[in-house]
């Protein structure tokens, strides 16, 4: 089985759109706002798709576009600016920054009631506590993409290769809420080929193409790939998609797997923000 991100994130984008045409009818439109630095052509994809995206469900969707050479303080006065307009519900730093801005800087000064892609220390303080939180965009989406195709995880063993703060991190705590077992590899664990092969769910995100083959990992698991390389010219992922298909329950493709994905879970947590400001504001 595929599981396709696409598809499935025009569905729920879908019904976004419903919710939102329904509260134009007494409130403003959401509004997410985007900083960009520099012209890197994977971010400029990222937020050429958000941006379409955010269109295609009514919410208002605003682009800051710094050049490469700007420094932190310039970026630093903008989110404060941003945090201060009480017309904007969501906002997101896009990553990777160029190497002289303080990313963790920059990052932890978004508003924590705006902070649409929930890398804000807080917020994933509250989601590793198991409290109500924003939760990080992909990860989110991932377990969106698990529901919307009725996978349970109750007592599954699922192994999370790489352990960033962005999705290694939060999808395991996630998957973990759900009633997963856990297990977490990464650049340092032994064997890896040892880990993978026991997981029901294998979940990879570490930017390495098909570092993943079929002989990692047992028959009938389910694979959600999150990782985008760039190969002879072609999106492929941390899986090695053609040599593993026949051998698995499901997959995610690459691209329109968790990508797609990624963006619907970050229009909905700007509109679960959204939906506190303006019960905020109309009281």
């Amino acid at each position: 089985m595929i599981l396709n991100g696409k598809e499935t994130a025009l569905n729920l984008n879908n019904a976004l759109k419903l919710n939102i045409q329904e509260d134009l009818k007494k409130y403003r439109a959401p509004h997410l706002a985007i900083i960009l630095v520099g012209s890197h052509p994977a971010s400029l994809s990222y937020i050429k798709g958000k941006l379409k995206a955010a269109e295609s469900v009514g919410m208002k969707a605003t682009l800051h576009h710094f050049e490469d050479d700007v420094q932190t303080e310039t970026v630093y006065q903008m989110i404060q600016a941003l945090n201060n307009d009480k017309d904007v519900d969501g906002m997101i730093l896009q990553l990777p920054l160029p190497k002289q801005l303080d990313e963790a800087y920059l990052t932890q000064a978004i508003d924590v009631s705006k902070d649409a892609d929930g890398f804000h220390v807080l917020n994933q303080g509250l989601l590793y506590q198991g409290k109500p939180a924003v939760k990080p965009a992909t990860p989110y989406g991932m377990t969106l993409l698990l529901k919307a195709y009725n996978i349970d995880v109750l007592g599954k063993h699922a192994v999370i290769v790489g352990r960033s703060n962005i999705v290694g991190f939060p999808i395991a705590r996630l998957l973990m809420d759900l009633g997963a077992t856990i297990t977490v590899c990464h650049s340092k664990t032994t064997d890896l080929s040892y880990h993978t092969k026991q997981a029901d769910i294998l979940v990879v995100s570490v930017g390495k193409p098909h570092l993943i083959n079929k002989n990692m990992i047992k028959k009938d698991a389910i694979i959600l790939d999150v990782g985008i390389n760039k190969v002879d010219e072609k999106l492929v992922g941390d899986v090695d998609y053609n040599d593993v298909y026949d051998h698995v329950s499901a997959i995610t493709p690459v691209p329109g797997g968790i990508g797609p994905m990624t963006i619907h879970a970050l229009l909905l947590n700007t509109y679960h923000l959204y939906e506190k400001h303006v019960k905020i504001n109309t009281k």
